[in-house]
Formats: C-alpha cells, structure tokens, sequence
C-alpha cells in the first residue's frame, strides 16, 4: 500500500479555513434567513430553481438533482414545505410514478420577501471583503475542482 501524500502545513490550514468558512457561512446564512423570512437554508435552496421554473414547476427528480439531494431528504423537506404551504405535490403528467413539486402563491412571496436580504448576507461575507481579482482567482478554482469533482 501506497504512503498517504500528508498536507503540508500550508494545505492543512487552507483546508481547515475552507471548512471553517463552510461552516460559518452556511450558519450565517440560515441565521439571517431564519430571522429576517422564516426560512431555512434548505427551504430556500428548493424555492430558488421552483421560482425560476416555468410556472414554478419542476420534476421531483430534477428538483432533486438541483440542489443535490437524495430522494430522501427532497421528500421530507418538501413535506415540510407542503405544510407551511410553500409548495404542493402533482402527479406527473408524463409518469405516473413520478412526481412534480409547485410553487405556490406563498412559497413566492416568501422567495421573493427573503431574497434580497440573502443576496445581501452573500454580499457582506463574500463579495464586500474580496477584490475583483480575488474574486476572479476564486472563480476560477472553484470551476476547476468542479470539474475535477465532475470528471472523477
């Protein structure tokens, strides 16, 4: 067996940084949304691809695929939603066996009530620190190991 290739110190603490931001971000972002709308990080991650949807419908399975869910965690959370009234299950018109998910009149005023202070939450703890170049220099290796990611 081959001797794992260790992180240097360098690798080590750009790695626990980038956990650390993961972490506090994602928990900034759900404090802000859970405050300001009432809504979860995860609410709003099925209300984004619902709200740019034609007629806000979209496919279970696509929904799914979206916001890269198992079918699981899209059910229950939908569930969720269909209680608050947020969105409503369909049967698909194309297979039976399948399903669509639909945004209703509430879940878009929610979308549309929550969206700007999101952006706004975005903008102060990513975009506002940043220069344009770092920005850029982030773009470009976030779509780097996208496709790494992709390509394995």
């Amino acid at each position: 067996m081959a001797e794992p290739r260790w992180l240097d110190e360098r690798e080590a603490r750009l790695w626990r940084a980038y956990l650390d931001l993961n972490r506090e971000l994602n928990g900034a972002l759900e404090r802000h949304l859970e405050r300001e709308s009432g809504l979860s990080n995860a609410d709003y991650a099925l209300l984004v691809p619902l709200s740019a949807a034609p007629d806000g419908l979209v496919r279970a399975r696509d929904l799914g695929v979206a916001v890269g869910w198992e079918r699981s965690r899209l059910s229950h959370q939908v569930a969720r939603m269909e209680k608050r009234g947020l969105v409503v299950r369909e049967v698909c018109p194309e297979d039976a066996r399948g399903s669509m998910v639909r945004l209703t009149p509430a879940g878009r005023a929610a979308i549309e009530a929550a969206a700007p202070g999101h952006v706004d939450t975005v903008r102060r703890y990513l975009f506002d620190v940043l220069t344009d170049e770092e920005v850029s220099v982030l773009d470009k290796a976030f779509t780097k190991l996208l496709a790494r990611i992709a390509a394995d």
